[in-house]
C-alpha cells in the first residue's frame, strides 16, 4: 500500500477530493474490458497538465508505478493496474483548449470523449475521421495509447494520421512537446508517432493537437449478402483493387449473423446468407452515384445474393442496424468473449477465416469473426464460459494457433487494440531481438525507473 508520506504528497498536489484510496473506488478502477482484475493502491484524478507533471514527480521520488487510464474501454489489459500501482484517470481533463477551423485543427485535453471532438469539428463543417466503436465513451488519450481506428480507417487512416503534436510528461516528471501545428514539418525525430501506440509506457499524454478534415457532403451505404465467407472476402479483394476507395468496408461471418438473428436485425436478409459486407462511400453529392456504381461492379461475383443501397440517413441507419447490433448480440452467445484484432494482408483474409473456422471446430469452440475487412483487420471472438476450465484451456490453445497463423500469413498482432498485458507474450514472435532491445532502451530514456504502465507491451 501507499505510504502515508506519498499519499499526503499526492493530496497536496491534487487536492484531497481527487485522491482516493478507499476500497470502493479501487475496486471500480481494478479492470478494463479484460476479465482480470488488479486493485490499485489509489486512484488519482488530475485536472491539468501541471497536476499530471506534479504527480509524476511524486511517483518518481517514491518509486510508485502509474497506470494511465481513459475510459477503461480497452480489451487487451492496457489499463489493467499493475500490483502496487496508482491509477491516473484522465476523465476530468476533457477541455477544448483551442479550436481553429481556419487551420483545420483542434487542441484538446486527452480525457475528452472521442465523439465530442468530432461533434465540435462538425459545428464548423469539419470532421475528425478516427471512429472507434467505443467513440461515444472512449477518450482521446486511450485512442492515442493504442492508435485506435474504426470502420473509416480503410479510407482515412488511424489516430496517428490525425495527430500534429502532443504535450506529455515523462516517467521522471519532465514536460515534453512533440510535433508542430502544421501538416508538414521535419524537425528532429518524430516523437509524436513514437508516443502514439506506446500504450502509456513512455509518457503521460496530457494534450493533443489534432488535424481535422472537411466533412464529406454526403454518404451512401451498401449492404451486400453472400453465400459464404470466402465469396464475401474475395469480393473485398476486388473492391480494394479498383480505383474507388470506400470509406468503410466491414465483414460479418455466419456466426455473426446467427448472433444477431434474435435481435430481428437479420430478418430481411435473403435465405442462404452466410456472410455480410457493409460498404460505404462518401464525398460530393454529384459523385456518389459514380462511386456506388463502381463498388457494385467490383462486388458482383460468385456467391452474391443481394445488394441493397441507402442514400439518406434513415435508409443508411436501417442497413447498418445488423452491424451496429453485433457487439451486444455476441455477448448472448456465451458469458465471455476472448477477443483478438489481428491483421493479415487483404488477399489472405479468405484463407485466414477458413483457418479460424477449422481451428474453432477442432477445439470445440464457437468463433465469431467480423471486422474491418478493407484493412485486413479481423476481430476474432472465441465465445467461452469462464467457469469451464477445460473450455478455457481449449480457447487459449486455439487463440495461440490463430495468432501464429496470422503472423505466418504476413500479418501483425494488433490492428487497433494494442498489446497491453494480453498479447505481450507474442511480441517476440513478430519483433526481432535487436529491435526489441532498442525499444527497451527507448523506454529507459523516457521512463528511467520503469514506472509508467509496467507489465505492458514487453514480454518478460
Amino acid at each position: 500500500m501507499l505510504s502515508d508520506t506519498a499519499l499526503a504528497a499526492f493530496r497536496s498536489a491534487l487536492g484531497s477530493d481527487r485522491v482516493f484510496d478507499d476500497a470502493a473506488t479501487r475496486a471500480i478502477y481494478a479492470c478494463d474490458e479484460t476479465p482480470r482484475q488488479v486493485e490499485p493502491d489509489a486512484v488519482l484524478f488530475p485536472t491539468s497538465h501541471d497536476e499530471v507533471a506534479a504527480l509524476a514527480r511524486i511517483a518518481f521520488e517514491h518509486r510508485i508505478a502509474l497506470t494511465p487510464r481513459g475510459a477503461g474501454s480497452g480489451n487487451v489489459g492496457g489499463a489493467l493496474p499493475a500490483p502496487g500501482s496508482v491509477v491516473v484517470s484522465f476523465e476530468c481533463m476533457r477541455r477544448v483548449l483551442e479550436f481553429d477551423p481556419a487551420n483545420r485543427l483542434i487542441v484538446v485535453e486527452t480525457g475528452m470523449v472521442t465523439d465530442d471532438v468530432d461533434r465540435v469539428a462538425r459545428s464548423a463543417g469539419l470532421f475528425y475521421p478516427p471512429d472507434p466503436g467505443s467513440g461515444a465513451y472512449c477518450r482521446i488519450g486511450g485512442n492515442l495509447a493504442m492508435n485506435a481506428a474504426g470502420p473509416r480507417a480503410v479510407k482515412y487512416g488511424v489516430t496517428r494520421d490525425y495527430v500534429l503534436g502532443l504535450r506529455a510528461v515523462t516517467g521522471d516528471g519532465r514536460e515534453i512537446r512533440t510535433g508542430c501545428r502544421t501538416t508538414k514539418g521535419v524537425t528532429g525525430y518524430d516523437l509524436t508517432r513514437l508516443l502514439i501506440g506506446s500504450g502509456g509506457t513512455l509518457a503521460l499524454i496530457t494534450e493533443a493537437t489534432l488535424k481535422l478534415l472537411p466533412a464529406p457532403e454526403a454518404v451512401a451505404t451498401l449492404r451486400v449478402c453472400f453465400a459464404s465467407s470466402r465469396d464475401a472476402l474475395d469480393a473485398v479483394s476486388r473492391v480494394m483493387r479498383q480505383s474507388v476507395m470506400p470509406c468503410a468496408l466491414e465483414f460479418m461471418d455466419h456466426r455473426s449473423i446467427d448472433a444477431i438473428r434474435p435481435t430481428g436485425t437479420a430478418d430481411d436478409l435473403p435465405p442462404g446468407t452466410r456472410a455480410l459486407l457493409m460498404v460505404e462511400a462518401d464525398g460530393a453529392v454529384e459523385d456518389l452515384p459514380r462511386q456506388i456504381a463502381a463498388l457494385q461492379q467490383a462486388l458482383d461475383g460468385n456467391g452474391l445474393l443481394e445488394i441493397r443501397s441507402g442514400f439518406d440517413r434513415e435508409a443508411i441507419a436501417q442497413l447498418w442496424a445488423a452491424r451496429k447490433s453485433l457487439s451486444h448480440a455476441v455477448k448472448r452467445v456465451a458469458p465471455l468473449k476472448v477477443n483478438e484484432d489481428v491483421v493479415v494482408p487483404v488477399s489472405q483474409l479468405a484463407d485466414f477465416v477458413d483457418f479460424i473456422d477449422h481451428t474453432a471446430h477442432a477445439h470445440r469452440l464457437a468463433a465469431v469473426s467480423f471486422g474491418h475487412a478493407g484493412n485486413g483487420n479481423l476481430h476474432v471472438n472465441l465465445m467461452v464460459h469462464p467457469d469451464d476450465a477445460d473450455e478455457m484451456d481449449r480457447a487459449h490453445l486455439a487463440l495461440d494457433a490463430i495468432i501464429l497463423r496470422a503472423l505466418a500469413l504476413g500479418g501483425t498482432l494488433s490492428g487497433e487494440h494494442g498489446i497491453g498485458t494480453e498479447k505481450r507474450r507474442f511480441l517476440d514472435r513478430e519483433i526481432d531481438p535487436a529491435t526489441l532491445s532498442l525499444m527497451r532502451s527507448i523506454k529507459q530514456q523516457f521512463d528511467p525507473h520503469g514506472l509508467l504502465n509496467p507489465g505492458k507491451l514487453f514480454p518478460d
